[in-house]
C-alpha cells in the first residue's frame, strides 16, 4: 500500500522501516554465511577476502543500518522538524544495499568504496539539518560521531585499497567502539525513559550530567585509541581508563534497575545489552592488564551482546511504536532476547575449548534470533499505521 504522502509504498515513510528490516535480514544471513566461510564451505571471495568483509560488513553493513533508522526516525520526535520520507528513504536504503552487494561479490575497488563511503555522510547532512533548524545543540555530539563514523570507514576503505590488514583493523574495531559511545548517549536517555513507561513509575531516574558527559568523552577517547592502534595493544597505562568507564555504566544500570524489569521483555533485553556493555568494558581493562586472555573475547561481548542485543531490543520496541500499535511485541520475541544473549557465551568462551561447536552454536542463536524478528516484523513494517497516520 502507497504512503499518502509520497505515493511510494509505506516501507519508504520514514527510515526505520526499509533499513530495520533490510539490516535484521543481513544480520541473520550474514552471520552463517561467515562462519561457513571461515571453515571452508563457501568458494565465493568477497571484496579484501571473508576476515575483512565480516569485520567490516557487521559493523559498517549491520550496526550502521539499524544506528542509521534510528536516528532518522528519531530525529523528528527530537526537534519537530518532518523526518525524510519518501524518494529521499528510498535512495539511502539502496544506497546501503548496493554496498552490500558490491562487498560481497567482490566489485573492483573504484566502484565499492564511493558507494560504501557516501552513505553515513548522507545520513549526518540529514541529522544535521534538522538539529540545525531548531539548533539543538544537546544533540550536536550525534553529528561528531556520525562524523567519526564516517571518518573510520575512510580508514578501512584505504586499508582495504592498499591491501593493509592493519588500517582495515584499526577503522573497523574503532567504528565498534564509537556505536558503543552512541549506546551509552542513546540508552542514557531511552532505557530510563522506556522503564518508567513499561512499568507506570511516577517518575523515571534522574540523569546524572557529570557522569553522562564523562562516558561521552570516554568513548569517543576509546575509539580514537583504536583508531590509532595504541587501543589494539595490552598497555597496563590504558585499563584504568576501560575499567572507570565499564564502572561508570554500571553505575548507570544500577540507578535505573527496577526488580519489575525482569517481567517485561522488551526492558530486561535492554537492561542486558547495556550490561554486556560494561561487561565488555571491563574485559578490556583486564585484557590491557594482562589478567584477560582475549582481545577479540572482549570485542565480541561488545559486539554480540552489547550491540546485537541492544538493537534487537530497540528495533522489536520502535517497530512497535513509530507504527502507532501496542508495545506488547510478539511472544516469539522473548526466545529472540534469550537465543541473542546466549549466543555470548557460546562465541566467547565456548569457542576456546570447542571451536567449531561453539561458532556454529553462536550463529545459529544469532541467526534464529534475528530470523525471529524479520518473520514477525515484516507485515508490521510492511503495513501502514492503524491509527491512519503518516509515518
Amino acid at each position: 500500500m502507497p504512503d499518502s504522502r509520497t505515493q511510494l509504498p509505506v516501507l519508504f515513510a520514514l527510515g526505520f522501516r526499509p533499513l530495520f528490516l533490510a539490516g535484521s535480514l543481513f544480520a541473520a544471513l550474514a552471520v552463517p554465511l561467515w562462519i561457513a566461510a571461515f571453515f571452508g564451505h563457501v568458494e565465493l571471495t568477497p571484496a579484501g577476502g571473508w576476515l575483512a568483509w565480516h569485520r567490516h560488513e557487521m559493523v559498517f553493513g549491520f550496526g550502521v543500518a539499524i544506528v542509521a533508522g534510528f536516528l532518522l526516525t528519531a530525529i523528528q520526535a527530537w526537534t519537530g522538524v518532518p523526518a525524510l520520507t519518501g524518494m529521499p528513504v528510498l535512495s539511502l536504503a539502496a544506497l546501503w544495499l548496493l554496498a552490500r552487494l558490491l562487498w560481497l561479490f567482490g566489485a573492483p575497488l573504484w566502484l565499492l568504496l564511493p558507494v560504501d563511503l557516501l552513505f553515513l555522510p548522507l545520513v549526518a547532512v540529514a541529522i544535521g539539518r534538522s538539529l540545525w533548524k531548531v539548533k539543538q545543540v544537546r544533540n550536536y555530539p550525534i553529528i561528531l560521531m556520525l562524523g567519526l563514523l564516517t571518518f573510520c570507514n575512510l580508514l578501512a576503505l584505504i586499508g582495504l585499497e592498499r591491501n593493509d590488514f592493519a588500517l582495515q583493523r584499526h577503522g573497523a574495531v574503532a567504528a565498534l567502539w564509537l556505536i558503543a559511545g552512541l549506546m551509552g548517549l542513546i540508552g542514557g536517555r531511552v532505557i530510563p525513559f522506556f522503564t518508567q513507561r513499561g512499568l507506570g513509575l511516577k517518575e523515571q531516574v534522574d540523569a546524572l550530567p557529570r557522569l553522562d558527559n564523562l562516558l561521552m568523552v570516554g568513548s569517543i577517547l576509546v575509539a580514537l585509541l583504536m583508531l590509532s592502534g595504541l587501543g589494539l595493544r595490552p598497555s597496563v597505562w590504558q585499563a584504568p581508563i576501560y575499567l572507570l568507564l565499564g564502572l561508570g555504566h554500571l553505575v548507570r544500570l544500577l540507578r535505573w534497575h527496577h526488580p519489575k524489569i525482569w517481567t517485561v521483555p522488551l526492558l530486561w533485553s535492554l537492561h542486558l545489552s547495556y550490561a554486556w556493555l560494561a561487561l565488555a568494558l571491563i574485559a578490556m581493562a583486564l585484557w590491557h592488564g594482562g589478567w584477560f586472555g582475549g582481545f577479540s573475547q572482549a570485542t565480541h561481548l561488545l559486539a554480540i551482546g552489547g550491540m546485537a542485543g541492544m538493537i534487537l531490543a530497540m528495533i522489536s520496541r520502535v517497530s512497535l511504536g513509530h507504527t502507532g500499535r501496542p508495545l506488547q511485541p510478539p511472544r516469539a520475541m522473548s526466545l529472540a532476547f534469550i537465543l541473542i544473549n546466549l549466543a555470548v557465551p557460546l562465541r566467547v568462551w565456548l569457542t576456546i575449548a570447542l571451536p567449531q561447536t561453539g561458532f556454529w552454536l553462536a550463529s545459529l542463536c544469532w541467526a534464529v534470533a534475528f530470523g525471529l524478528f524479520v518473520w514477525y516484523y515484516t507485515p508490521i513494517l510492511l503495513a501502514p499505521r492503524p491509527d491512519g497516520r503518516p509515518g
